[in-house]
Order: C-alpha cells, then structure tokens, then sequence
C-alpha cells in the first residue's frame, strides 16, 4: 500500500505515512478497521430489497459530523482492525447470505485495501454489485481508482456552503469536493439499471439529509441536482434528523423537523424537473421510505 506513505486519500490531503502508524484528521492507520458486518434491511428499496444489503460498517471518518448518529464509530472509532484477506472473506459471507449487494458504509478512508480485497474476492466467487455509501468529501482521483470495483455510489451531499459545512462538520470546501466527486461518480455508472423487481444493479444515489433552520441549504442542494445531474439520477430526501451527540450544543438544530419545513422542502421537491428517487415521510425511520418521486 505505497500509495498509504503519503496520505492524500481525500481532500483533507494529511500526506501523513499510515504506514508508520501516523493517523491524520480521519484517525485510520494503514489498517482496515470495522465495526459491524450485517445484513441490513433498513437502506433505499432498491438497495435493501426484500433481502436486505450485506453491509460492512467501516470505522472512523474524515467528517466530523456534529449531528452525527453513528459518532461511536465514525469518531470514537470503535471496531476491529481486519486484513485484507478477512474483508474479503467477510464479501463473501455476506453475498452467501442471499443478500442483494455488499454495501460499504464510510469506505474513503481504506479505498486502497478495499479494492484488493474486491479483487480477492472476486477470484472466489463474488459477483453481486458494490455499493460505495460515502458522505460526499471525496477526491476526484481517488474516485477513479475505483472504476471497475464499484456498481452502485450511494453519497451524501449534506453541505451547499463552507459557511454550514465548516458550523457543522468542521469543513471548507466541502461542496466543491462533493460536487465534484458525484459527477466522476456518475461518469464511471451512468443512469439507473434495476432489474425487474426494481432492485438496482448499477446507478447513482444522490442522498441529502434536511437540517432544522437550514432549508435553503436543501433547496440549494436540490436546485443543484436538478441542474446539473440527469434528471434520471435517483435522489434520497431524508427527514428522519433527531439531535444527537453534540447537536444539542447548537440551538437551531437541536429539534426535529417541523411538520412546515418537511412541507416546504416537499414542495420544492415536487417543483423540480427530477423523475427519480424517495423521499422520507416526517417522523418515520431513515429505513422507511416513500417510493417514486415524480418531479416537474
């Protein structure tokens, strides 16, 4: 893992050696660290099927999320540190599990180990679609190493501003960085395939989250999909914020989503010229979704 001596794996650019165990701002050495492998039936319908998605909870993250429901494990970093051989055999487990995909949840910071182990188990026998479930702040370039591995991207785009992105995850640039990944995204998968019981084999699942008191950072990010993606990308509005670990601090999230703001960023969604997706009913889980947006 040569490419781990100088660490310029997302756009934090640390050029730390994970190879001598330092750690940058994403905590990880040069060893994949996971929390949780499981089936998990709680992601969009055409990623959890009715038989769920083989997912693998990556430790550690380059984000800081404030609001963060996983923090534990994005940023406390609790798991356990694997070899590339085991991930693989943990591929494997999982697509014997019947399950519809292996999903890899905050995967940037081991893309280099991630694809050998793909590699690996390919050669053993796995053939279902990777799922790339990331919160957006990617390098381009690190994007295209993964042409070849990856069918399905799933991203976040949480942030339309640095002004909100550095309040809320302690970051500058972070639409910049998002945008610019997602088109590469979608260069490398193109438009939705899904098969004919509507469970997807390749595409671009463009994720956003709704922040109390920050609807314009919504309709931004919408408006932005709208205008510069495929109006055939599938879009996942989310509305399932609660505040947890240190939202609490910050007044103006520290609630749900009123039943008007979910309303208002509704409308606007149902403006849009977009023709894919779901969007999340108030008060229901993030595994709960509504089918088929039809914008315009």
């Amino acid at each position: 893992m040569q490419e781990l001596i100088s660490c310029n794996i997302c756009p934090h650019n640390c050029e730390i050696n994970r190879l001598n165990g330092e750690v940058g701002r994403c905590k990880a050495t040069d060893k994949v660290k996971v929390a949780l492998a499981s089936i998990h039936n709680f992601e969009e319908p055409c990623i959890s099927g009715e038989k769920g998605s083989g997912t693998v909870f990556f430790s550690n993250c380059n984000l800081r999320c404030i609001f963060c429901q996983n923090y534990k494990i994005s940023q406390l970093g609790l798991g356990k540190e694997i070899s590339i051989e085991e991930l693989a055999d943990i591929f494997i487990d999982e697509q014997n599990k019947n399950v519809e995909n292996i999903n890899l949840v905050t995967p940037t910071m081991y893309v280099y180990q991630i694809i050998e182990a793909i590699k690996i188990a390919r050669s053993k026998g796995l053939y279902i679609p990777i799922v790339y479930n990331s919160n957006g702040y990617e390098n381009v370039e690190t994007i295209k190493k993964l042409k070849g591995y990856i069918d399905i991207y799933l991203p976040d785009l949480k942030y339309s501003n640095d002004k909100i992105s550095y309040k809320y995850s302690g970051i500058k640039h972070y639409f910049e960085s998002a945008t610019a990944a997602i088109k590469e995204m979608y260069n490398q998968v193109g438009n939705p395939v899904l098969d004919e019981n509507g469970i997807m084999k390749k595409g671009l699942i463009i994720r956003h989250l709704v922040l109390p008191n920050n609807l314009q950072n919504s309709k931004d990010i919408l408006k932005w999909i709208n205008d510069n993606m495929d109006k055939n990308v599938f879009v996942s509005v989310m509305a399932q914020y609660f505040p947890t670990h240190m939202a609490k601090e910050f007044p103006e999230i520290n609630r749900k989503l009123t039943k008007e703001e979910y309303e208002e960023i509704e409308d606007y969604l149902y403006s849009l010229d977009l023709d894919n997706g779901y969007i999340q009913e108030l008060g229901e889980h993030e595994e709960e979704y509504v089918p088929d947006f039809e914008g315009g």
